[in-house]
């Protein structure tokens, strides 16, 4: 299933995606939606959807700004989403919090209390949720502030300090001498082989046709507001990004726009391909896919990035992209550094923000029934992530065996990148 969900990526980049797939068995759960999606796809089902994920795991949350420059807390990997069975996402993220304790090392008993507290966090964030107003639940957001009061002192500083470093290093100017370097008076993004690169043939800092004409059908996808705005700077280069695991292969960009001398705009230009919750619960109502992916931001985050948008390559493949900002103040959570307790409060954010996203699709108040307010579901979504935890093991170890013996190509990298 992981090379049948290759067909169609740049064979050049796929050993890189083996390689970061079977450093870990978290790192192959990153990478394998599809074959959980297979494996939800037979057991039984609620017979209520709502907007899903497709990919719920915890490495997929985390802060960023509202066009306010706020910070929130939410779901910000949407590639895979459509409307699915809501417990799907639940036991994916649950899942991940037995296996990235695992890898932490942490014992048995807490990774499986970890994904307890995260369903118990779900399902009585859904419960307060049911009680409010259609709008008042509309604009309901997890401001950062809101989380972070419940930390202990020093935890909440450190958090706060954290924030600070990285929005400072998510802004365009900040990131312009890391990612582009001049050739003459002409700025252009740096190759930094093997994760960002001009393709062959490609001269740095001169944008083919095939591009700008992509770029003319994304414009008309945004309001005319932010047309104006987006008219303001001018596309000066087009380089190759590789990103994550699950994406690696596909193709991806990273755009430089300038609108003078020191005001860089990044983009991020993200081919959108059939989710792969799509064989189990039919094909999207749009299509486009990078009109699905647009569309799940739009129901499932409180607020999306200001330049979000899609459109439809020009070449022989009319392959499918959606496009926002590059890192605008993006806050990464890094699970690795985490010890139980901030496991812990992680599982209890996380379950929350799924909770208001799944919300936002209207049907608050019928899950929170379904769930109840006794702990049994909670205990039936732990039993679950435990045993799933076992199969992912069993998966990675198969295509660790695969690059063993040679079936599999991989390229392991000394540190993950991106």
């Amino acid at each position: 299933m992981v090379l049948s969900a290759e067909k169609g990526r740049t064979p050049e980049l796929l050993p890189l995606r083996h390689g970061r797939m079977v450093r870990s068995p978290f790192a192959f759960y990153r990478g394998g939606a599809l074959t959980m999606a297979a494996d939800l796809a037979s057991t039984p089902v609620s017979g209520v959807h709502v907007q899903c994920c497709g990919d719920a795991h915890l490495s997929n949350f985390g802060g960023f700004a509202t066009p306010e420059r706020r910070i929130i807390f939410s779901i910000n990997d949407l590639d895979e989403t459509l409307p699915a069975p809501w417990e799907w996402d639940v036991k994916r993220l649950a899942a991940s919090f037995v296996i990235a304790c695992r890898d932490k090392g942490l014992r048995e008993s807490i990774g499986r209390d970890m994904a307890m507290t995260c369903a118990r966090s779900y399902r009585e964030s859904m419960g307060e949720f049911s009680e409010m107003r259609t709008l008042e639940l509309w604009y309901r957001a997890l401001w950062a502030e809101e989380l972070m009061a419940g930390l202990p002192a020093a935890q909440r500083r450190r958090a706060v300090e954290r924030i600070e470093r990285e929005t400072a290093k998510s802004r365009g100017e900040e990131l312009f001498p890391k990612l582009v370097e001049h050739k003459g008076e002409v700025p252009v993004i740096k190759d930094q082989l093997p994760t960002i690169f001009h393709g062959p043939g490609d001269t740095p800092g001169v944008v083919s046709r095939n591009v700008m004409d992509t770029l003319n059908g994304y414009r008309a996808t945004l309001s005319h507001s932010i047309q104006a705005l987006y008219d303001r700077y001018e596309l000066r280069d087009a380089a190759v990004k590789v990103v994550g695991i699950g994406s690696v292969g596909t193709s991806c960009w990273v755009l430089l726009f300038m609108a003078g001398e020191g005001d860089p705009l990044f983009l991020q230009v993200k081919e959108a391909r059939r989710s792969v919750l799509e064989p189990y619960v039919g094909p999207s109502t749009f299509s486009n896919h990078g009109q699905r992916v647009v569309a799940g931001y739009r129901l499932m985050q409180p607020a999306s990035d200001t330049f979000l948008g899609w459109t439809q390559g020009t070449g022989a493949k009319r392959l499918h992209f959606f496009i926002r900002q590059l890192r605008d103040i993006k806050i990464g959570i890094r699970v690795e550094t985490f010890g139980s307790a901030e496991m812990e409060i992680f599982a209890r954010w996380c379950g929350r923000a799924l909770a208001l996203s799944h919300a936002r699709s209207g049907h608050s108040a019928l899950l929170s029934g379904y769930m109840g307010k006794s702990d049994v579901f909670d205990q039936a979504i732990a039993d679950f992530s435990s045993v799933y935890a076992d199969q992912n093991g069993k998966d990675h170890a198969a295509l660790a065996r695969a690059v063993r013996r040679g079936k599999v190509k991989a390229v392991v990298e000394e540190e993950s990148g991106s």
